[in-house]
């Protein structure tokens, strides 16, 4: 009995000692930074005082009912003052108004805790602030930080923004009862009938905005301040700070964008739940906007527009802040809804380089794949690998470079060969976006309206995109247009039209490419000013065979191996 108790005893110890282990390893995540094409500091999570102040402590009570704020604040700044630590906010409904962060504080949310925003306009100041790439005024957002170091939102609770008091509502993403309780609700629908809106003011704002454009005027703060609730805000706004760590947490429901890193460095975001309406607009899973070293791990995403995000400001605003976002690591995510699953644009004016995304699902997202941009933008979008993706029921593109991005649902936007047809050569200025040197393979997806979209600028070619190792069902094939420097190998597609289209594109390499359907044409060849169409390997006597080349372009210019 004696012997059977000790090995009990020593097997506890072991399994205690395992698990420790594994606890103390558990943000370790060194190993998603070897071997990376590019070179990048191993990232930690930010260190904090064994030192904790309950939000209780401070006066707060989690009934739902009473206002918090101050009780945040005050135990933030005791948290801060004291050298940091966390800040606890136990199981409850924890109303507040904005809260704002300091320096080496942990904000951690306990199993059953809600942070729940209030939904009174009053509580949310409008300030100085940036939206969509240019500086500009918004609301307070409901959780922000400035020129901080060392902070986290940390454990296993929900933070929830209220944005349906902030977001307007097109009536066609509803059900005529979800329509008729929106209007019971309150708030105003324009002259259409066709989008709800929470306020008069919030309705009138664009017009109003469109008509000082007219007139080459900025909005004074005066005038915003009467159409505030237009300003509606993100719902984590880190702006200029170092070390910051986002994990375990819910964030759902949020005015504008969720999760918004800008001009920050060393930012990890891993194990969260990232949550908004499919039908919210501007519903943005997390923007990471001129960030430097970060890391986005084994998150979840179910929003409104695109999920993971890379941005770096718009147009000649982005270009002189000249910040890319750069050094990023995307590991183990799962998107659910979004207009993209992973995306780089439109706003990229400040650059995009350096980013590594591997093992994702995208289920149901409109766009896999997507990288966006448009005439204007200027910015760069270079070194990109994206390998291990998995996808399912995409609506529109799986793998899609667009170069003329229109800011609409992807669903709603032309075709891509009648935007190639419209289009004509401009000159090339610091406003003609570039993309080049990106890099997929084991790229799998089941069901979509095109697999392969390759979308240039006839005076910016998209240079050097290499595509190995893909399977693919869908309508469409393979879509190139403007492009230089094309290569997709070991891949398989079975659609319905024609196997791979290029126009007006040069340097196309085809290796062991593998069409599965009913093929009249395999290749179409389409533009003057295609050259260099090489096809070699599996099957590329049979794709010759079914070649078709139109519109100025000719059969010479094809290679056989």
């Amino acid at each position: 009995m004696k012997k059977v108790f000790t090995k009990i005893l020593l097997l506890s110890l072991l399994t205690f000692t395992v698990n420790a282990q594994n606890n103390d390893n558990k943000y370790d995540f060194a190993r998603l930074f070897k071997n990376l094409p590019f070179k990048m500091p191993v990232l930690t999570v930010p260190k904090f005082q064994n030192k904790s102040f309950s939000i209780k402590d401070f006066g707060a009570s989690g009934d739902g009912q009473k206002d918090n704020t101050k009780s945040f604040a005050d135990a933030i700044d005791a948290c801060s003052k004291a050298g940091g630590g966390k800040v606890i906010v136990p199981a409850g409904i924890w109303l507040t108004g904005p809260i704002k962060f300091k320096d080496n504080v942990n904000l951690h949310l306990e199993i059953g805790a809600l942070i729940q925003f209030t939904k009174n306009f009053n509580d949310y100041s409008l300030i100085e602030s940036n939206w969509e790439g240019v500086n500009q005024y918004r609301c307070t957002s409901p959780i922000s930080g400035r020129n901080l170091k060392n902070i986290a939102i940390t454990g296993f609770g929900i933070v929830d923004g209220a944005g349906e008091a902030w977001r307007p509502v097109k009536k066609e993403k509803m059900t005529a009862n979800q329509w008729k309780d929106l209007l019971n609700s309150g708030g105003v629908v324009d002259s259409k009938g066709t989008t709800w809106w929470p306020s008069k003011e919030a309705m009138e704002a664009g017009g109003f905005i469109a008509d000082l454009k007219k007139q080459n005027r900025s909005i004074t703060k005066e005038e915003a301040e009467k159409y505030k609730v237009f300003y509606r805000p993100v719902m984590v706004s880190f702006i200029e700070c170092k070390n910051v760590w986002l994990d375990g947490v819910t964030f759902q429901n949020s005015p504008a964008w969720n999760l918004h890193p800008l001009l920050s460095e060393n930012v990890i975001v891993s194990n969260l739940n990232v949550r908004n309406p499919w039908y919210s607009q501007n519903g943005d899973g997390i923007d990471l906007e001129s960030c430097k070293n970060s890391l986005i791990y084994n998150c979840k995403f179910d929003v409104g527009d695109d999920a993971i995000c890379m941005k770096s400001g718009k147009d000649e605003e982005g270009r002189k802040r000249g910040r890319p976002t750069e050094n990023l690591v995307v590991q183990d995510c799962i998107v659910y809804h979004g207009h993209g699953g992973f995306t780089i644009g439109s706003e990229m004016s400040g650059g995009v380089k350096n980013i590594k995304v591997d093992n994702c699902n995208f289920i149901g997202t409109d766009i896999g794949l997507r990288f966006k941009s448009q005439r204007g933008r200027g910015g760069v979008v270079e070194n990109i690998w994206v390998s291990n993706i998995f996808m399912k029921d995409i609506p529109t593109d799986a793998l899609s470079f667009n170069m003329y991005y229109m800011a609409v649902d992807p669903a709603a936007e032309k075709g891509h060969s009648e935007l190639s047809a419209a289009s004509k050569e401009i000159p090339v200025t610091d406003g003609t976006p570039q993309f080049k040197n990106i890099y997929l393979k084991n790229i799998f997806c089941n069901g979509a309206r095109d697999a392969i979209v390759i979308q240039g600028l006839p005076e910016m070619s998209i240079k050097g995109i290499e595509i190995d190792n893909c399977v693919m069902k869908a309508d469409r094939g393979i879509s190139i247009f403007d492009a230089d420097g094309i290569k997709i190998k070991n891949t398989s597609i079975s659609s319905q039209n024609i196997f791979v289209s290029v126009n007006q594109s040069r340097n196309i390499y085809l290796e062991n490419l593998n069409p599965e359907g009913n093929y009249n044409t395999l290749l179409n060849v389409s533009g003057e000013k295609c050259a260099g169409i090489f096809l070699e390997g599996k099957n590329s006597k049979e794709i010759a065979k079914k070649s078709l080349f139109e519109k100025g372009s000719k059969i010479d210019i094809l290679t056989v191996k």
